[in-house]
């Protein structure tokens, strides 16, 4: 399995495309605008404790305030059993917390008091003791060693715990001690800043997008990173260098005239992940519904009709569905409760073989997923942690012309779709000036709300940008004429 990522990078926002033998598998999208917030530590106020839910309500300076439940509070007695919420935290007090959820939908933030630092091979729990191996090394004898390891480099004084994370697989004693230290250093600075910050201040926020991917990187399946953006390309060698060398090989800058996410298909691979609709190559398909509470997927056979019987049919179907599922979990980035409803199989073993399936498929996903066994009803119940919002929500809004029971894409992601094509286009012909066809809504976007982007797009493009209003075109209508 040897895996690409192709880094798209412009002012506006970061894309990450992972790329396994040629298919498109997970995407990655950080705008300028509306940063990921996971691992950032807030300085956040307590305004409101439910003895009932046994939990609170914290302000950390954003929008809505972030949920923190008594399970996530950090305990001055780490002994005491099922501590109440109102022994522990009081309205006005103030306390670090870190984001473990951003906000999704209607609901604010998820948030813990129990504080972690990541680096490249550990993640410190500085009010813990304990040592844990990530779940990913099975070696049985590596585990061991890295535990003890650990437990030698801490010494006596027991005062901070550690996660073991995959990519300490086969790494030095000495690697795991300069890891020791960075993360004694980084949280030196994080009690620093908590003495002198006001509430609602930023106290640590972990790497940019692209570091935080070359980091994190199972680095023994990349074969290359391509990154359009010199700039970004400068950084990622002098972050490789310093953390990850053995990515440095890896490396490439892309210099092409042809964008780099129409490589492989990427930038199609994207639209076809916001429709509810995935063809399967049998001629069946899925349809797959995503709501606030939870997904469903429905599998149908289609045109499929087989060559033998019925039972092949749905059995050959549902084996392709479970490796189609697993996919897009990942590449949508689907959280929460999954339901899925394969098509009934009345033989057992077919039933099983379809699971095992599914589960072989999800063991390379990076979020942690728990599936349960076929239901008498046919169905299959699982979960996967959902730490950041699904692609759906991340490119689109709810349609305002439908009141809201349809999707449809925000105007900032329309907006970079029409630079992404102008940028294409210029790249392409000799051209002396554009124009685009939009609706009114989007031209009021570039000009009221993105003057400053638009100018800055006409400056790297070299040409007059023209923008006019179509009244009969919808949001994401939209054509670039050349002139």
């Amino acid at each position: 399995m040897t895996e690409e990522l192709l880094i798209n990078v412009t002012p506006q926002e970061t894309r990450v495309a992972t790329v396994e033998n040629g298919m498109l598998t997970e995407i990655w999208i950080e705008r300028a605008q509306k940063i990921g917030r996971v691992g950032t530590i807030f300085q956040g106020t307590v305004k409101r404790v439910l003895p009932g839910m046994e939990a609170a309500f914290v302000d950390i300076g954003l929008e809505k305030a972030a949920f923190l439940h008594v399970s996530d509070v950090q305990a001055a007695n780490a002994n005491q059993a099922e501590p109440s919420i109102a022994r522990l935290l009081h309205e006005g007090q103030t306390l670090a917390v870190q984001v473990t959820k951003d906000p999704l939908g209607t609901k604010g933030a998820r948030v813990t008091s129990k504080l972690t630092v990541p680096s490249r091979y550990l993640v410190m729990m500085p009010y813990e003791d304990n040592i844990g191996v990530s779940v990913r090394i099975d070696n049985e004898a590596e585990r061991e060693r890295l535990r003890s390891n650990i437990e030698l480099l801490r010494g006596e004084s027991k005062s901070n715990g550690y996660i073991v994370r995959t990519a300490a697989e086969g790494a030095e004693t000495e690697a795991l001690q300069a890891d020791m230290e960075y993360l004694a250093k980084a949280w030196k600075g994080v009690q620093e800043r908590r003495k002198s910050s006001k509430p609602g201040a930023v106290i640590f926020r972990d790497l940019p997008l692209v570091q935080r991917m070359m980091r994190d990187l199972n680095r023994g399946n990349i074969e290359r990173i391509r990154i359009d953006s010199r700039e970004t390309y400068a950084q990622c060698v002098t972050f490789c260098n310093e953390y990850v060398p053995e990515l440095e090989t890896c490396l490439e800058h892309y210099p092409g005239e042809r964008p780099i996410f129409d490589l492989h298909g990427v930038e199609d691979e994207i639209d076809k992940a916001l429709n509810k609709r995935v063809s399967l190559k049998s001629g069946g398909h899925l349809v797959i519904d995503q709501t606030e509470s939870m997904t469903t997927i429905d599998v149908n056979t289609g045109g499929f009709v087989g060559k033998h019987n019925l039972e092949e049919t749905i059995f050959k179907t549902n084996l392709e569905a479970a490796q189609a599922i697993a996919r897009q979990l990942r590449l949508r980035n689907l959280g929460g409760i999954i339901i899925i409803d394969f098509i009934d199989m009345t033989i057992l073993e077919h039933r099983r073989q379809v699971l095992r399936a599914l589960e072989k498929a999800l063991e390379r996903d990076h979020a942690r997923t728990q599936v349960n066994e076929v239901s008498p009803l046919g169905l299959v119940e699982m979960t996967r942690k959902r730490t950041r919002e699904s692609l759906e929500q991340v490119l689109c809004s709810e349609c305002s012309v439908c009141d809201g029971r349809g999707m449809q894409k925000t105007l900032e992601t329309v907006g970079f779709e029409i630079a992404r094509e102008i940028i294409r286009q210029v790249r392409q012909f000799d051209i002396v000036s554009v124009t685009v066809l939009a609706s009114s809504e989007i031209v009021e976007w570039f000009t009221e709300e993105r003057s400053d982007d638009l100018a800055e797009l006409q400056d790297f493009a070299g040409v007059p940008i023209r923008l006019q209003a179509e009244q009969y075109y919808t949001r994401e209508h939209y054509d670039v004429v050349l002139q």
